[in-house]
C-alpha cells in the first residue's frame, strides 16, 4: 500500500460534478482530491476483501447475541424499541442493502475495524462512480477494488419481492448536499433494477391519524421506505411511537435491527465475543485499554465528540453535541502516516458481501467532515 502523487485531470471539477458529486467543499476545504492516489497490490485487496467478509459475519453473530439474549439495554436502546428490534431481527434478517466498515490498514498489519456504519452510510457515490471514472481516464488498464455499482443493482433486484409496495420512497434530511447526492444515486440504482421510486424529505412525511398510516404530501400511504436518516433519530422524533406501532406493516431499508450494529456500543461486545481477533481492536464500556486509546460516543456522526489519548501526550478531542447515551473506549488503531496523512478505508458490504473501498484521509487521527476523499487502484 503506497500513497503516490499525480497530476489532476484537466477540467476535473466539471467532471466530478457531472458524475453527481455536488458537495466538493466542507467549510472551504476541498473534499475530492486527485493530486494523489493510493496503490494496493492484489494480495492487499484480497486481504481487505476477506477481512470485510469476516467482519460482516462477526457483526451478525454479535447482533444475534445481543438481540436474542436481551442485551439491548447495554446499547442504550429503550425497551419499546428493543421489542420491535427483536421482531425485525427474526423477520427481516436478510433484508438489508448495504453497510460500510471503516478500517485502519497499512498493508502490513491486518485491517482493523474502527466502526461499522450499518444504518446510514454515505461516501457511496464517490466510491462507486466518481473514482471509477477517474481510473478509466487516468489509469486505463489498471484495476480498482470496486464492484459497488453492479452489486447495488443486483441487490435491489433481490430485494424487489420484499419491497412489494410501490413506490419505494427515499427520504433524507433536508439541507444536506451529501445526503441528497447519496439518495439520488441510490434511486438511480434502484430504478435500474426495475423498482418504482419516489422521494421526499423527512420533514414532509405526514401521519394520518384516522388511517394510522404514514403518508406523503398527497396523503398517499407510504408502505416501503428507504431512509437515509438514522434510526436513533427517527425513534426519538415526535412520531416515533407511531413508527413503532406500525413498523411491521411497512417495509424498511435499512431494517430496524441494523440499529444494533450502527451504535459504537457493539464494539465492546464484538471484542467480548472474539477477544484477540486480528481484525478487531480491544474495546470496553468501563475502562480504557492499556496504552493509547480512543473514547467514542455510542452514537455520533463525522468524528464528533471523539477523544484520543496517547500515553506520551499529544491528546486530541473534537467538539460536538453527542454523548448523552454514553461512551465506549477502544484501543487506538496502529495508524501509519502516509506523507502526513492518515487514511481510513471505507469497505463496503452489499448484500452480505464485500464490494469495494473508498478512502478518506486527514492530517489528524480523527476523521471528520473536513477529511478528503482520495481515489485508489491496484496492480
Amino acid at each position: 500500500m503506497e500513497r503516490k502523487g499525480t497530476y489532476p485531470r484537466d477540467g476535473w471539477e466539471q467532471k466530478i460534478a457531472e458524475a453527481g458529486l455536488i458537495f466538493d467543499k466542507a467549510d472551504g476545504h476541498p473534499y475530492w482530491h486527485e493530486e494523489a492516489y493510493y496503490e494496493f497490490s492484489a494480495r492487499e485487496v484480497d486481504e481487505l476483501e476477506e477481512a470485510t467478509n469476516t467482519l460482516s459475519d462477526l457483526c451478525l453473530e454479535a447482533a444475534d447475541q445481543v438481540i436474542e439474549r436481551d442485551r439491548l439495554a447495554e446499547l442504550a436502546i429503550s425497551a419499546p424499541v428493543a421489542t420491535v428490534i427483536q421482531e425485525s431481527w427474526r423477520q427481516e434478517r436478510s433484508f438489508t442493502l448495504y453497510g460500510r466498515f471503516d478500517l485502519a490498514y497499512d498493508g502490513n498489519s491486518p485491517p482493523k475495524l474502527l466502526e461499522y456504519n450499518a444504518d446510514t452510510p454515505t461516501m457511496l457515490l464517490e466510491a462507486a462512480v466518481v473514482q471509477w471514472f477517474w481510473l478509466e481516464e487516468k489509469f486505463r488498464g489498471a484495476d480498482q477494488f470496486n464492484s459497488i455499482h453492479e452489486r447495488l443493482i443486483e441487490q435491489w433486484k433481490k430485494l424487489k419481492w420484499y419491497l412489494r409496495h410501490s413506490p419505494l420512497y427515499f427520504t433524507y434530511a433536508e439541507g444536506s448536499l451529501e445526503d441528497l447526492a447519496t439518495v439520488t444515486y441510490l434511486m438511480d440504482t434502484a430504478a435500474k433494477a426495475g423498482l418504482v421510486i419516489a422521494d421526499l424529505v423527512v420533514s414532509d412525511i405526514g401521519w394520518h391519524s384516522d388511517r394510522r398510516q404514514f403518508v406523503d404530501l398527497a396523503n398517499k400511504p407510504i408502505r416501503s421506505l428507504f431512509k437515509l436518516y438514522p434510526w436513533e433519530w427517527l425513534v426519538a422524533e415526535e412520531f416515533g411511537p407511531h413508527l413503532l406501532d406500525v413498523y411491521k406493516e411497512m417495509q424498511w431499508l435499512e431494517p430496524l435491527w441494523k440499529l444494533v450494529l450502527s451504535t459504537k456500543g457493539i464494539l465492546p461486545i464484538l471484542w467480548e465475543l472474539n477477544p484477540g481477533h486480528p481484525n478487531l481492536l480491544a474495546a470496553s464500556v468501563t475502562a480504557p485499554p492499556t496504552g493509547d486509546w480512543v473514547k467514542k460516543p455510542r452514537f455520533s456522526r463525522e468524528g464528533a465528540n471523539v477523544a484520543v489519548h496517547r500515553a506520551g501526550g499529544q491528546n486530541l478531542e473534537t467538539p460536538g453535541t453527542y454523548g448523552q447515551e454514553g461512551f465506549i473506549y477502544q484501543q487506538l488503531a496502529p495508524f501509519s502516516n502516509f506523507d502526513g496523512y492518515y487514511p481510513v478505508l471505507g469497505s463496503w458490504i452489499i448484500g452480505g458481501e464485500a464490494a469495494g473501498i473508498g478512502i478518506r484521509e486527514s492530517t489528524a487521527l480523527i476523521t471528520d467532515y473536513r477529511s478528503r476523499f482520495v481515489p485508489h487502484l491496484f496492480t
